[in-house]
């Protein structure tokens, strides 16, 4: 990676990879969707999910999002293949999350990209996800955290250790 515009072009599209993940996180739907180009598709073939195009993305992502009590996503950087104004490439995924229904889900997961080079910047033509491990156990846990300020990080001992 001697050459500036390749090593450029591979920071972009880690940005743009980055900006998806925050993007759905925060929920701002709208800059979701204008990280797909006009015509681009998304799609999550196991649960029959396919969007084409930002509004039908905009719209899906409001919708799925609205189904989740709590949702946190991970991802991890893969593989950026360029090829001029197009590229391919692989990021790993994380997500954990409990539906408004009930249901539970722990999923490691590969997103299979394209991407092209427009005049904003680069954009997905196609994203893809490929859960490969799925755990729908119930969480137990909470997305309501409060912390206790007499607790160890506040230099407290644990009862454990008080009564040693």
């Amino acid at each position: 990676m001697r050459d500036l515009q390749t090593i450029a072009d591979r920071v972009e599209i880690e940005a743009l990879r980055g900006e998806h993940a925050d993007a759905a996180m925060i929920g701002d739907y709208d800059r979701f969707a204008s990280l797909f180009t006009r015509d681009a598709v998304w799609r999550i073939p196991p649960a029959n999910i396919e969007f084409t195009g930002r509004k039908e993305i905009r719209a899906g992502i409001e919708r799925l999002q609205g189904a989740w009590e709590f949702w946190v996503q991970n991802v991890h950087p893969g593989t950026i293949q360029l090829d001029g104004d197009t590229a391919t490439g692989r990021e790993s995924i994380f997500e954990i999350g409990r539906q408004r229904d009930g249901r539970s889900v722990v999923m490691y997961g590969l997103f299979h990209d394209r991407y092209q080079r427009t005049p904003d910047g680069w954009k997905f033509t196609e994203r893809v996800l490929e859960p490969r491990y799925l755990d729908t156990t119930a969480l137990t846990g909470s997305p309501h955290v409060t912390w206790d300020p007499a607790g160890p990080e506040a230099g407290n001992t644990s009862s454990a250790e008080e009564t040693r």
